[in-house]
Order: C-alpha cells, then structure tokens, then sequence
C-alpha cells in the first residue's frame, strides 16, 4: 500500500510517498481501506512543530526527538472493512466505516488497521466517505469541550471563537443541538456559512468588532485561536461560566488557573477519541444536527499541497485527503 511518511519536523519537504507492506489484523483487529482522511491542524502542528508556546519540548518528548517516531501521521478516516482478525464481531468485511485513530495516527495511508472497539463506528448512510471523514476529528473536540469542559446546558449563551475551522464549524452545530444561543466569530466573508450551521448572532472580528467588550455575556467560551489577552476573554464569562481553551500556550494555561473569579473557570486539554463520542456523532448525523464543512480535496498524491492549505489558517471546515485512485 502507498502511506505518506515525514522524516522529520519542519516543511513539506520532509514528506514523502512510500510503499509498504499492506498490514494484517491481529486478534480483535479490523483493517480499514481507506477512501477519505483528512490534513487537520492537528497533524499540520505535529508535522511543522507549530504547537502553542511553550509547548515544543513536549511534543517532541511525546512524539519523536527530531521527528515523528509513528511517521505516518493522519487521524480521521473513513473507509471499508478490508478483513477481520480473530474473535472480531462487531465488523465484517464489506462494512463502510468511519473513525479516528488518534495518537496512534497511521491514516495518511490506504489502509489502517485498529482495534475494533477503537474510536470507529458504522458510517451513516446519508454521508459519502469524504463528508464522514470531514467529521471526526473537529466533531470529537468540539464535543469533549462543550459537554465535559464546559458543561454546556439548554439556554447558554455560547461564544465560538474561530467558528468556521474544523473544530468552530462543529462546536456551532453541536451547541445548537445542545440548545444553546451560540454566537459565531469569524471573518464577514465566513458569516453566511456559520448562520446556516445554526448561529444566532456573528461577530465579524476582520471588522474590528470585539466578542469580549461586553462584560458578563456568555455562559461558555469555546476558543480555537487563542489571540486576546486571558483577562478580556474571562471578564466575558457570566457568573460560573466556562473558557474553553482549544488552542493556548503553556503561559496562558498555567495563567488560567489563578484568574477565574465568581465561579468562572478556565479549561484546557486534549480530547481523546472513543468509540461512545463516535457512536454519539454517528447520532448527530442521522438526527441531522451535524454535517461536514469541507474546504477542499486533495490527492493523497498532493499531500503536501493539502499541508500547506492548513497552514494558511484560513480553512473553512476539513481538509479532505483521497487516494488516487478514487
């Protein structure tokens, strides 16, 4: 099978298309052929080393010295079952799939092989491969962070700062399913689009409008670009609200811990895949709630121009990676 390995942190130039052996299930395994994957921020930071301040000596400390020990990187995929190992019931060959791997990585590649009780659930008939692959990885955080960080509840009010990346565009959908008012930041050219993912009120920030100049409004505050000062955003909260900090330095994090006053809290962290958050998104989708934003398609042949688009910070939802050969 052809899988796009990087050798080492930096550029684009350190990619590269290989061939390696197609990998076999083991015992309670599935392999997954793969018709979509994503490039997400995720993977653009690991491979560039672009991580919040702070934060560097960690992720090579975690993933790799000088480069990514797992070379291949990628998370979010969907696919077909390709074979099954032994004792494997939920899966059988045949059946159209969607998931994450998550710090195991692997999916910039054809195939994938994981455990079956792993973050993969049955695809919803009413995705094709490329929207479900579009979905994991943005759906995953944003549904940790609201739910368990930020205790998200009928009625809040909700502030989505970057709502139209991969993680805002999931954030708006699953926080009007959650029923609340969500406020949308963004660029004005990205307004149209987040008011059709449910939000009630944009907030144009290329336009010098401020989200945090009102003291007091939101309940909850999920941001994935981390730009104002913590103080502004946490004078935002109401009383007992919530700043989720999708994207922070390691300053502002351990800053987060002595600045929330009148029950206000901020909250960090990585969100870990599981089969029950994927089951749970699998739901969303079939209700209608949550559907893919995608911003563009690549070949897995255009792996490097499918990074650099990343890297403009510009994207509106997913960046979708495909074989060639589809």
């Amino acid at each position: 099978m052809r899988a796009v390995i990087c050798r080492a942190y930096g550029g684009t130039e350190h990619l590269e298309i290989v061939e390696r052996a197609l990998p076999e299930p083991g015992p309670g395994e599935i392999r997954v052929g793969l018709c979509a994957g994503t490039v997400s921020a995720g993977d653009w930071r690991i491979r560039s080393l672009s991580v919040p301040p702070g934060y560097g000596l960690m992720l090579r400390a975690a993933f790799g010295w000088t480069g990514p020990r797992q070379p291949v990187l990628g998370t979010a995929f969907s696919g077909v079952v390709e074979a099954v190992g032994q004792d494997v019931t939920r899966f059988g060959p045949g059946d159209e799939v969607f998931g994450s791997t998550g710090m195991k990585m692997g999916a910039h590649a054809e195939a994938v092989v994981l455990p079956e009780g792993g973050a993969v659930v049955h695809k919803p008939h009413v995705l094709i491969h490329s929207q479900a692959a579009a979905l994991p990885f943005g759906a995953t955080t944003a549904l940790q962070f609201l739910r368990d960080r930020g205790r998200l509840k009928p009625k809040h009010r909700l502030c989505v700062v970057g709502a139209s990346g991969a993680v805002g565009t999931a954030a708006v959908q699953i926080g009007r399913a959650m029923g609340a008012h969500v406020t949308a930041v963004c660029s004005a050219a990205n307004a149209d689009l987040v008011r059709d993912l449910g939000a009630r009120e944009v907030i144009a920030h290329d336009e010098g409008e401020d989200p945090f100049a009102e003291e007091n409004r939101f309940d909850v505050i999920l941001d994935t670009v981390g730009q104002a000062p913590l103080k502004r955003r946490m004078r935002a909260l109401r009383r007992r609200g919530r700043l989720l900090l999708v994207y922070a330095g390691l300053g502002t994090g351990i800053a987060s811990c002595f600045v929330g006053r009148g029950g206000r809290r901020a909250r960090g962290g990585v969100a870990n895949e599981s089969r029950a958050d994927m089951e749970e998104i699998a739901r969303l989708i079939e209700a209608g709630d949550l559907r893919a934003v995608i911003d563009s398609r690549y070949r897995l042949s255009q792996i490097a121009q499918a990074y650099d688009r990343v890297a403009t910070g510009r994207k509106r939802g997913a960046v979708v990676l495909l074989p060639d050969d589809i």
